[in-house]
């Protein structure tokens, strides 16, 4: 569980100093003393480990980081650390006292991560103002790729409903049988609501149009082969179990929501490879002294 606290912190630990810190580093003139790293390795050890040597090394990029984002104008306020600090709890499943408690334990100071979590909100502004504008999808080379992954079950336009049997834990078996029930007395969209009265607990929605490429791979192949009219099988999730039934079905080959997802991932990935460079050009241009 506690590793999961490094999927959400990427940001820098400056820590306030007592009068008797050594200074292991300066960057641009700012100093690293040797508290903030081992401050930063007890952080470290609670993700997994890395290490004085990789505690340093992070805690210079961040304090580069932190320094762009002040030459930036960006401020952050403590209400967006505290909301961060927050969501790292939730994370990990646990309450905010909780994390605190936790971190107290590893021998963590608190402003430790809570300055962290500041640098990396600010590094995530500069990212988005600076990095973002050197990524560059192409929409050809997008249309493409998105048309090699349509195949005939993703070609197709639904408009759908939802029958869902809200379950509690420990009863899903005994309402998958009470889905299958309803799911041989179905007779089509028009008569779903009636039917669902006859059981506990079931509710049935309305879900619209959804193209084939909006909905996992495998519900999509399974709507495929049912004609206006059908209901897939029943599907155990968080809320209950649920089924789809088809009230309209049309062929469409629409590559709008592959592109979108195509566009998304590969933005990402290129966002994080000029999100490396950037900071690898802060490192060249920075003053680091080692003592």
């Amino acid at each position: 569980m506690l590793r999961l606290i490094a999927a959400t912190l990427i940001g820098l630990t400056l820590s306030v100093m007592p009068a008797f810190a050594a200074t292991k580093v300066t960057v641009n003139g700012v100093p690293i003393s040797d508290i903030e790293i081992a401050q930063r390795t007890k952080l470290l050890a609670l993700e997994g480990g890395g290490g004085s040597k990789k505690a340093m090394e992070q805690l210079i990029d961040e304090q580069l980081q932190i320094q762009e984002a002040k030459r930036m104008n960006i401020v952050i306020s403590d209400q967006q650390v505290d909301d961060a600090f927050q969501q790292v709890a939730r994370n990990i499943k646990v309450s905010s006292d909780k994390l605190r408690q936790i971190l107290q334990q590893a021998g963590v100071n608190n402003e430790t991560m809570r300055a962290r979590l500041r640098a990396a909100i600010a590094w995530q502004q500069v990212s988005g103002m600076v990095v973002a504008s050197r990524v560059k999808v192409s929409d050809l080379d997008l249309e493409k790729a998105a048309e090699a992954k349509l195949d005939q079950a993703s070609s197709y336009d639904y408009i759908l409903k939802e029958v869902l049997f809200i379950s509690s834990t420990g009863n899903a078996s005994a309402r998958t049988g009470q889905a299958n029930q309803y799911r041989q007395a179905f007779k089509g969209c028009d008569s779903a609501v009636q039917v669902s009265l006859n059981f506990t607990d079931a509710a049935v929605r309305d879900m619209g149009r959804r193209h084939a490429t909006q909905l996992p791979e495998p519900l999509a192949a399974e709507l495929a082969k049912l004609n206006v009219g059908g209901i897939t099988k029943p599907r155990v999730t968080e809320s209950g179990v649920s089924m789809l039934a088809i009230c309209a079905k049309n062929e469409a080959r629409d590559t709008t929501f592959l592109k979108n997802k195509l566009r998304s991932e590969q933005g990402g990935e290129q966002m994080k490879a000029e999100a490396e460079k950037f900071k690898t050009e802060l490192r060249t241009k920075a003053k680091i002294v080692y003592n």
